[in-house]
């Protein structure tokens, strides 16, 4: 995994996205991909099939660059197609690592779209090396490909299974055949999220299938949303429909509670949950366990806005907009010097001084990870007037790198991994510091607190509770 030195917030995961049995899938696919830009703005992919032959179109930039063309959709056809947004958790910024992958196959071409990390991924890329497989890309869905490619099985769908059974991680995939059609999967405790809709007037017809990572991808093109994929499942949609596979039985559900904090869209659905209301009752649960004399409640945009709104209505405090996103500001902007580089906050958020100025403000933002964007927040709050500042955060402590697809740094850049509270509070330069509690964070889930037994989410980054084997980590071949 890589983490920029000079990043201070975790990366997003990738974003995947698939049509199948639908005219002009590949334009469909890339308004699915708009939807899912947050979840990557390095690159964007998409492969479509067009009942003969594949094509594909893949580059770095944001979905409106790569498929701003007439020219670029045109040059995509058919009825079935698959995307994917990234951003690198494993590999850097190179064409060669852009997704979907497509490989040509004995028994035909296959394309995958893959969300998450491996935690086996340089043990098995070790072993396929030795056998003399090439690989093309430093991406560990490469081993996928290959996995698939040594299968003894005959069928893509039982080559899929046979490289389900050795791969381990938190991961969500879609691929595309042209004898299986499309194929959903999503690791065997659920870590990653994706959802299976349907196009409204296809309900007496083969096709209409759409599987995305969030449901507001289905939004953007009038899908219905059917259901979630189950953990551990695999959907295999074609002719015949959608089927269900189910090759590691029932091993329990781990999502990802990263997801409500911060990953997703407020306006997605995730695993029955509506992501809006789950961050405004995590508002509320700080409020009640952390409530502090003030004037106005202010979020740090965008993930903050939610759980700001929450805890301003459980407070009774006034909710205001102190802090002002620009939202045209990309992660490709030149910073040649350093007085350049320390004003790249000033570029995203800016400080509305007529809110702020002669307040108290509590300031409402997701996470703490390496501490220097807090502070600069903090900084720019004072110097826009603020009598005090009382940072308030929407999850516990990060205190543990993940190695299930977010990015996040090792423990010795980890702000709360190496400072006590009231360190931390100093560092970002607060009045005051609160994060939520486990079972504060559980109980907006509708939890009564954080199970003892029987997890529901993966809470990795903050408790240290690994529920993959992180086999590559402790055979030492990874950082």
């Amino acid at each position: 995994m890589s983490f920029p030195e000079s990043s201070s917030r975790p990366y997003e995961e990738c974003g995947v996205f698939g049509v199948w049995g639908v005219p002009n899938a590949a334009a469909l696919t890339a308004l699915g991909l708009h939807a899912l830009q947050h979840r990557g703005q390095e690159a964007a992919g998409i492969v479509s099939f067009d009942g003969e032959s594949f094509h594909q179109h893949k580059a770095l930039g944001l979905v409106g660059d790569v498929f701003g063309s007439q020219t670029v959709i045109e040059g995509l056809p058919g009825e079935a197609a698959i995307g994917h947004n990234r951003y690198g958790t494993t590999g850097g910024t190179h064409v060669r690592n852009v997704q979907p992958i497509y490989a040509d196959y004995a028994f035909g071409g296959l394309a995958v779209a893959h969300n998450g990390n491996l935690t086996n991924a340089a043990t098995l890329r070790q072993a396929l090396v030795k056998r003399g497989c090439i690989f093309h890309s430093t991406m560990d869905t490469e081993v996928i490909v290959h996995l698939i490619a040594i299968s003894l099985y005959d069928t893509a769908i039982d080559r899929l299974m046979d490289a389900a059974k050795q791969i381990k991680g938190a991961y969500s995939l879609i691929t595309l055949t042209p004898d299986n059609g499309m194929m959903g999967m999503r690791d065997p405790l659920g870590v990653r999220p994706l959802v299976l809709g349907r196009m409204p007037g296809y309900e007496k017809k083969a096709g209409g299938w759409i599987l995305a990572s969030e449901t507001c991808a289905l939004d953007i093109i009038g899908a219905d949303y059917v259901r979630d994929i189950e953990p551990g499942e695999i959907v295999v949609i074609n002719g015949d429909g959608v089927t269900s596979l189910w090759p590691f039985g029932d091993v329990g559900r781990r999502f990802c509670i990263f997801e409500y904090i911060y990953f997703a869209r407020p306006d997605s659905v995730l695993e029955g949950q509506s992501v809006y209301e789950v961050r405004t009752r995590i508002g509320g649960e700080l409020a009640r366990e952390s409530g502090v004399e003030a004037d106005i409640v202010v979020p740090v945009p965008d993930s903050g806005v939610p759980s700001a709104i929450g805890y301003a209505h459980e407070s009774g405090l006034p909710y205001e907009m102190g802090i002002v996103r620009n939202h045209y500001v990309g992660r490709t902007f030149i910073q040649p010097t350093d007085q350049i580089r320390n004003l790249g906050v000033k570029m995203k958020h800016s400080a509305n001084k007529a809110v702020l100025e002669g307040r108290r403000v509590i300031l409402v933002d997701d996470s703490i990870v390496r501490g220097t964007t807090s502070r600069k927040i903090v900084d720019m709050v004072r110097a826009a007037g603020a009598k005090e500042v009382h940072m308030r955060i929407t999850s516990p402590p990060t205190k543990h790198p993940c190695f299930y697809g977010i990015d996040t740094p090792s423990e010795k850049h980890l702000l709360a991994a190496r400072h006590s509270l009231e360190e931390m509070r100093e560092a970002i330069n607060a009045d005051s510091l609160a994060f939520i509690s486990f079972d504060g964070l559980y109980r907006a889930l509708g939890h009564q607190g954080r199970p003892v037994a029987n997890h529901t989410n993966c809470d990795a980054c903050f408790s240290g509770d690994y529920p993959i084997s992180l086999v590559d980590k402790e055979g030492k071949l990874v950082q």
